[in-house]
């Protein structure tokens, strides 16, 4: 390998690992929903989105950073995250439904924020350039923009403190003991259901943060959910169902892997090697990374 090379391959692990931590933001929420509360939530990526163009909304009309503008977001999309749960567990999960019609219930969530914001905001791409967007550190060969350096800090902060709260409070040791065992739970005078409630809350309040990331990374469009799909699952289960920490290395990883290979052998390849990366480590750890065997 020559120096070229090297530094093409430097500048290439550098920007993965940026890639990776708005992955890591965008698979944070679903490791709630998916990998603690067994909630197939297929419209994930589609909420990221909409918190997305709501943010580039927000941070237009009041003049803010857009990553700020996310953090106000927050609030409102926890709520909304409770009311979904809400219909969620009235309809499917109290039945015993979850499985099948419930994945098809998040399906028509997802098509509907997706017609919903073609028709309030058109097909058009949105994104919002913050004061930071054009400054590049120059760390010798190596470049590190700030319009994706300062978001990924953003999302580990904010990952940084769901974390202490699933491990220091008595609700988020609550929320990881629910999937485990809901009967216990009810043992200990606690409400299985208002936990599982609050916690899906939270991961959609995620998706609003993760989706201020991204717009100040990339444009996004009404269908850009749809491209992070297969990513965000993908970085959930090489992770560790539920773990945190194993989301973000695998965010990481991804994000590398993915970005190298567009780099020697174009973006149409990226992808394919990818996911080929998962089908390894699952093939050595089912479990993945940070995951335990049942």
């Amino acid at each position: 390998m020559d120096g070229g090379d090297l530094i093409l391959l430097l500048n290439g692990v550098v920007s993965g690992l940026l890639i990776g931590g708005i992955y890591a933001a965008a698979a944070a929420g679903l490791a709630i929903s998916f990998g603690m509360l067994d909630i197939v939530n297929i419209a994930h990526p589609a909420l990221m989105v909409a918190g997305g163009f709501l943010t580039v909304l927000l941070g237009t009309a009041l003049g803010i950073d857009p990553l700020l503008a996310a953090l106000l977001l927050a609030v409102p999309f926890y709520l909304l995250g409770t009311a979904i749960y809400a219909m969620y567990h009235h309809f499917f999960e109290r039945r015993g439904d979850e499985a099948l019609q419930g994945l098809a219930f998040f399906f028509g969530v997802m098509f509907i924020i997706e017609v919903g914001l073609v028709m309030a905001f058109g097909p058009e791409q949105r994104f919002l350039d913050p004061a930071y967007a054009y400054v590049t550190l120059r760390l010798g060969e190596v470049d590190v923009p700030l319009r994706m350096l300062v978001p990924g800090l953003f999302a580990m902060a904010a990952i940084g403190a769901l974390w202490l709260f699933l491990r220091r409070s008595f609700t988020g040791l609550a929320i990881a003991a629910v999937a485990q065992d809901a009967e216990a739970l009810r043992l200990m005078a606690v409400n299985p259901v208002r936990i599982k409630r609050f916690a899906f809350g939270l991961s959609i309040a995620l998706a609003a943060i993760a989706g201020g990331a991204l717009v100040v990374v990339q444009p996004v469009e009404p269908s850009s959910g749809q491209v992070f799909i297969g990513r965000v699952f993908a970085v959930c289960i090489m992770g560790g169902m539920g773990s945190l920490p194993g989301c973000i290395l695998a965010a990481f990883l991804f994000g590398v892997v993915e970005n190298v290979t567009a780099t020697f052998y174009g973006p149409s390849w990226s992808p394919a090697v990818a996911f080929g990366w998962l089908l390894l480590v699952l093939a050595f750890r089912p479990q993945g990374l940070f995951g335990k065997l049942a």
